[in-house]
């Protein structure tokens, strides 16, 4: 039987997307191995378990997770031997029933020292802890700062200090958090489990001291050993910085899963759930749907009909600004409002062609009245982004497409609802903000391995560049061959390919994570599920809009 265009087509791209997807896993399962096999045997010698292991062994088993930044610090800092997920394991899931996110040092990275990426990323884990009331586990096991790298983590505003004042404003907001200390816990890092409200500590591998034995000989010179100084029997019998002492990992984990079994239940925002409906798409049919030429149109619908319950949903506005789509649906039984970037080239009612992934002033017109519904109604918002911009030129200048887009910025910036990003294809320029980038704080932001972050796609921006280099090489007088020209446009367009990359965005915790297409659903609801935690804490106002 003869295969159609159509058919070949989704199997070019099914087969495509499959491929970026096995990179993906091999990726990650290098990650997963931490600072590898040596230091991971070398650690069970101790008695000690891994970050991941601990993590597996504390959180209810067969049941979601979603780990947060597992490819921060991808291919960063070579000279210091790299940083593998940033040096800690973040993972939102569930204790005893309970929804939660804990933090664990990787102490098989660098003792589990702090890295620049490291503050970044635990400094997410308490944001996402304290926009939606997530208790938070930390496991600690760290050697503290990393002193080559000092400056670069120490005394800024985004530091490693303002973990600690984090551990007090979430105090007062009434967040559960419980400390394990497991390992080291040196020097500021020693605050945290006094800062947290319960904390533990095993007996004979963790410690906790602001200087350790040689440095405490050094100032003052006293000799003593670090486990007289700071271990588990001093902090639970003598200082009373601890409140629980564990034998060994894994009665730690027990008593962390007994703490947590007898906390009272969460406020309710009020997202509205009913009983899932499966899509009537098999999950992995959206990898045929994204053509593997980013230029190509494609229809955004075919996406949101393998995401939503039932394949079903209510389209706003379906004949008026038809580059954005605007929708209510359900995603595993959560109501929500979607917001995607049509790809297709539309066709207005007055024969005007429109091109696909750019926002024109009537579709961010009817985004901005679509996204103020939803906060009317208390409905989170999805985005679905594969967007290259605003739409430029002296006809859009003039019909305003400035204020328009203003408008949906506002509406969307404004918006007291929960808020969640999937990157799907192209997030360029302005469509990135318009469309809820990672500046406009979606509770979280995922990027499929389809993704592209930048200003603006690879050839558009090589080209200028080029034009920058050679006007700067011909005014020092050097002539250039066409073969010179193609080769600085190859070398310019290569280096700006790996920066618009979706792992060169996760390492940098820019986005979330890189996920398989077919967990979106289960990531979508995990967010609605902890966002409804929390209530608005304002009414929603936009402020000055012009119309």
């Amino acid at each position: 039987m003869a295969v159609s265009k159509k058919e070949l087509e989704i199997n070019i791209n099914d087969d495509d997307l499959r491929l970026k997807i096995s990179n993906l896993e091999r990726t990650l399962a290098k990650i997963y191995e931490g600072g590898g096999k040596k230091r991971i045997d070398k650690l069970h010698e101790q008695g000690k378990l891994t970050a991941r292991e601990r993590i597996d062994l504390l959180l209810d088993p067969n049941t979601d997770r979603f780990e947060v930044g597992a490819l921060a610090g991808y291919e960063m800092y070579p000279e210091h031997g790299g940083c593998p997920s940033g040096g800690v394991v973040i993972v939102i899931g569930y204790v005893k029933g309970k929804q939660c996110i804990v933090v664990a040092n990787d102490a098989t990275v660098k003792a589990g020292a702090w890295f620049p990426i490291t503050g970044k990323k635990n400094l997410r884990a308490q944001e996402i802890s304290m926009e939606n009331r997530l208790p938070i586990i930390y496991l600690v096991d760290s050697a503290g700062v990393y002193l080559p790298m000092q400056d670069e983590i120490f005394p800024d505003k985004e530091h490693f200090g303002r973990i600690f004042r984090n551990n007090a404003v979430m105090s007062s907001m009434g967040i559960v958090q419980i400390s394990a200390v497991m390992g080291s816990c040196v020097a500021g890092g020693a605050y945290l489990p006094i800062m947290s409200d319960e904390s533990l500590i095993v007996n004979g591998t963790g410690t906790i001291f602001l200087a350790g034995s040689y440095l405490v000989k050094a100032a003052i010179g006293e000799n003593i050993d670090n486990e007289t100084l700071g271990g588990a029997t001093t902090h639970t019998s003598i200082s009373g910085v601890c409140d629980y002492k564990a034998e060994n990992d894994q009665e730690c984990i027990k008593m962390i899963r007994d703490l947590m079994d007898k906390i009272g239940q969460p406020e309710n925002a009020g997202f509205d759930r009913k009983e899932a409906i499966a899509p009537k798409f098999e999950p992995k049919s959206v990898y045929g749907v994204i053509p593997t030429d980013r230029s190509k149109p494609y229809n955004m619908k075919e996406v949101i009909e393998r995401l939503v319950d039932d394949s079903d949903y209510t389209e706003y506005k379906a004949d008026y600004g038809k580059t954005i789509v605007c929708c209510y649906a359900r995603i595993d039984g959560w109501s929500v409002g979607i917001v995607a970037n049509q790809r297709e080239v539309i066709r207005t009612a007055k024969g005007e062609m429109q091109l696909g992934g750019v926002i024109y002033s009537d579709s961010a017109d009817k985004a901005a009245r679509f996204i103020m519904n939803c906060n009317q109604k208390n409905i989170p918002l999805v985005f679905l982004q594969d967007v290259t911009g605003f739409m430029v030129g002296s006809k859009s200048e003039h019909g305003g497409i400035i204020k328009d887009g203003a408008k949906m910025v506002n509406a969307m910036a404004n918006s007291v609802v929960p808020k969640f990003t999937v990157v799907v294809g192209n997030s360029y320029g302005a469509g990135n903000y318009a469309m809820c980038g990672k500046a406009y704080d979606p509770r979280l932001i995922v990027a499929w391995p389809t993704a592209e972050l930048a200003v603006m796609g690879g050839a558009s921006a090589a080209k200028v560049l080029l034009q920058i280099e050679v006007a700067s090489m011909k005014a020092k007088g050097e002539e250039i061959t066409p073969e010179r020209e193609a080769e600085l446009f190859n070398t310019i367009k290569s280096r700006y390919d790996k920066q618009i990359s979706p792992y060169y965005a996760a390492s940098r915790i820019w986005v979330d994570a890189i996920i398989d297409p077919k967990e979106t659903r289960k990531v979508i609801s995990m967010g609605i599920e902890m966002a409804n935690h929390k209530k608005a804490e304002k009414q929603y106002n936009v402020g000055v809009i012009q119309v």
